[in-house]
């Protein structure tokens, strides 16, 4: 794991914020809630592909939503019961980027939101 100091250097205040102290930007703010370019989503901080242009879909909520990760072991799930609420706060598994939350209100064929800050991915366009 990299301390305070790399990912500051590394990131811009607002990803640093986001991305290693669980920040959340405001819906349709995002450079990636409305994007329908084909593409990987990468971790902002590592560079591990996250998820695939083709599980995104429009769920309305102001953030880039899919329906499944890239593959099964790149996400890391953790109850999480700030702000009064009771979710799912998903992190890279890798480097424990903060990546936004999973819902269970999305799509078949999984059912699943993965509901996520465009602030902690970048995309790899095709």
């Amino acid at each position: 794991m990299k301390d305070d100091e790399h990912w500051r250097d590394k990131l811009t205040p607002d990803e640093y914020w986001v991305c290693r102290e669980k920040g959340t930007e405001r819906p349709f703010t995002g450079e990636y809630w409305n994007t329908e370019e084909d593409g990987v989503y990468h971790c902002r901080c590592c560079g591990e592909p996250l998820f695939l242009s083709d599980s995104k879909f429009d769920a309305g909520c102001g953030w880039p939503s899919f329906f499944k990760p890239a593959s099964d072991d790149v996400i890391e799930e953790t109850p999480d019961y700030s702000h009064g609420m009771s979710r799912t706060e998903i992190t890279c598994k890798q480097c424990g980027c903060h990546l936004g939350h999973v819902f269970t209100d999305g799509p078949q064929p999984t059912g699943l939101r993965y509901c996520v800050n465009s602030l902690s991915v970048k995309l790899d366009k095709k």
